[in-house]
């Protein structure tokens, strides 16, 4: 290859992950309004159908996000009713999120994401697990 086609958009690993990453996002996107919540949202949710309740810096750790980035999503969250987020009695530095039932309501309409994707992606079930193991494997290189 070439260096002036090492600078080609086409010749990017990253812009194919950028363009999927927003394209699968906004398939989701009418579901999760219908739902009234947003995509990072629906994330904090699926860690809690997980774990009912976690502290912030496990939640934080999960979504490879900071603590600045999810306080104002999950204060936005207490504030529609969708979590708790109290202090720890074991340790008062330490924020405690937890599901309301307004929020264990929601993952019964769940379902209706994945279907939806699943029809709008185009590939096999094992492509899709392909894919994800790939993505799991660049993760977990990126992260040590």
């Amino acid at each position: 290859m070439e260096i002036n086609d090492a600078f080609k958009l086409e010749n990017q690993l990253c812009f194919p992950l950028y363009a999927a990453s927003r394209l699968v996002t906004k398939c989701y996107q009418p579901v999760l309004d219908s739902l009234g919540i947003t995509y990072p949202q629906y994330l904090v949710l699926m860690v809690l159908w997980e774990n009912d309740s976690v502290n912030l810096t496990v939640l934080s750790q999960k979504l490879m996000l900071q603590s600045n980035t999810l306080t104002p999503l999950l204060k936005r969250m207490q504030e529609t009713g969708l979590v708790e987020r109290i202090r720890s009695l074991k340790d008062e530095r330490s924020i405690v999120i937890s599901l309301t039932e307004k929020g264990r309501a929601l993952k019964e309409k769940a379902p209706v994401l994945r279907e939806q994707l699943g029809n709008k992606l185009g590939i096999s079930y094992e492509e899709i697990h392909q894919l994800k193991s790939l993505l799991d494997k660049l993760i977990q290189n990126l992260v040590q």
